[in-house]
Order: structure tokens, then sequence, then C-alpha cells
């Protein structure tokens, strides 16, 4: 299995996190976070608040990682593309 990650695959994933809701976005897990109503992600905040995102199906895990994916992906493909850069001026 090939793990590296070509310029067009950061650029696809770069893409697919600009298009999603603007965050943050906090898991919202009924009895850890709040009282009464079912789990959600809740998208933005304050006036930038977004549709909540429901889920049927996902474990409190999966939602956790995914309300965090909204934040860590971008993190993310900023580090491999500053790591590439420190790479690319000692070659």
């Amino acid at each position: 299995m090939n793990t590296s990650l070509s310029e067009l695959e950061l650029q696809e994933m770069e893409a697919r996190a600009a298009a999603a809701q603007a965050g943050p976005w906090k898991s919202r897990v009924e009895g850890r976070d709040f009282l009464g109503g079912s789990n959600f992600i809740q998208t933005g905040e304050g006036k930038d608040r977004g549709e909540d995102i429901e889920l049927s199906g996902a474990t409190v895990a999966d939602q956790d990682f995914m309300a965090a994916a909204r934040r860590d992906v971008p993190r993310l493909i900023a580090e491999v593309r500053r790591l590439r850069t420190l790479l690319n001026r000692t070659n």
C-alpha cells in the first residue's frame, strides 16, 4: 500500500474541507455535554452557527472524530506542506 500523498490528493482534501460548513465544529453528546435531546455536531458559533449535523448509527467516538476532523484536516494538510518545504530546502 502506497501511503505517500500527491499534491493533487492534498488539494482534493483541502477542497473538501473548504466546502464543508465553517467551524468550529463541536461534538455534543447527550449526558456528557447537556441533558435531554439527541447527539449532534454543532457547526460554528454565535452568528456564524450553521446547521447542526445529526448522525444515525454513529458511535460517540465516530461523532467526536468527525467533529474534530473539521479542525484537524486543514492543520494536517498545512503540516504536510510545511514539512515538504523543509525537505525541498535540504535536497
